[in-house]
C-alpha cells in the first residue's frame, strides 16, 4: 500500500482562497432577481461552493484522486467565471464587482494550477 500525507483542507492557500470567493458570491447573488433564483444564481452559487468543496474532499484522498479533485475545482472556477461575465451584461454585477471578482477568480486559477503540479502523481 502506497503511503500518503493527507492534506489539511482549511491550510491549504486555495481552499481558502476558494472559501473567500464563495463567500462573496452568495452574497452578491442575493441580490439577483427573483426571476434567477433557478438560473444564474442558482448556476454561480453551485460552481462557488464546488470549487472548496472539492479541494477539502479530495484533499484526504492519494495525490493521484487529489490531483482529479483540483481538476474539478479548476473546472468550477471557469465556469463561474463566464457566469459571471453574463451575470455582468445582465446587469446583475456592475463592471467594477466583475473585476474585482475576476481577478480573485483568476488568481486562484494561477495558485491551484501551481498547486496542483506540485502533487506528484502516485
Amino acid at each position: 500500500m502506497t503511503d500518503f500525507k493527507r492534506h489539511n483542507f482549511k491550510k491549504l492557500k486555495i481552499w481558502q482562497m476558494a472559501m473567500e470567493i464563495a463567500k462573496i458570491v452568495l452574497d452578491v447573488t442575493d441580490t439577483f432577481p427573483s426571476h434567477e433564483k433557478f438560473g444564474l444564481k442558482s448556476q454561480m452559487d453551485r460552481c462557488s461552493i464546488s470549487m472548496p468543496s472539492n479541494i477539502a474532499e479530495g484533499s484526504s484522498r492519494t495525490n493521484k484522486s487529489f490531483r482529479h479533485f483540483i481538476d474539478i475545482a479548476l473546472g468550477s472556477s471557469f465556469e463561474l467565471q463566464t457566469q459571471l461575465l453574463l451575470a455582468q451584461h445582465r446587469k446583475y454585477v456592475s463592471e467594477e464587482t466583475t473585476e474585482s471578482l475576476e481577478n480573485k477568480i483568476e488568481e486562484f486559477q494561477r495558485m491551484t494550477m501551481g498547486f496542483q503540479n506540485t502533487l506528484s502523481a502516485d
